[in-house]
């Protein structure tokens, strides 16, 4: 079986992106448990709970996030360095468990995946 990344980048509500992403995501676990969802760039925003999509007409799909253990994927990391970017840090809540980790060893990690998609 191929393992396959999932890299989210953009922040949430913006686009489809994130949507998608996590769409493609659910849909992929039923054919392979070799997933990693990684969170670089705007995507570590991708994880905050309470946010307010339908003021802009967005339909609210972060909550969605909760239920990647139930998929038995296990394995999502958040980008320390773009955390401090951002002003956030390991210690603020987020919607998913995940592990925070240097962007180096991101990038260790990403060369483990045969497919590696982002959104």
């Amino acid at each position: 079986m191929k393992k396959i990344a999932f890299v989210f980048t953009k922040a949430p509500h913006g686009d489809a992106g994130g949507r998608e992403g996590l769409d493609a995501l659910l849909a992929t676990s039923a054919l392979t448990e070799k997933i990693g969802v990684f969170f670089i760039s705007d995507g570590v925003f991708q994880l905050l709970p309470d946010q307010q999509p339908d003021r802009i007409l967005a339909r609210n799909y972060i909550a969605t996030f909760k239920v990647l253990p139930l998929y038995d994927i296990d394995e999502c990391y958040l980008c320390q360095e773009d955390l401090v970017m951002r002003g956030l840090s390991s210690i603020n809540r987020f919607v998913l468990d995940t592990e925070v980790i240097p962007a180096e060893t991101i990038r260790e990690k990403l060369v483990d995946y045969d497919v590696v998609l982002t959104f």
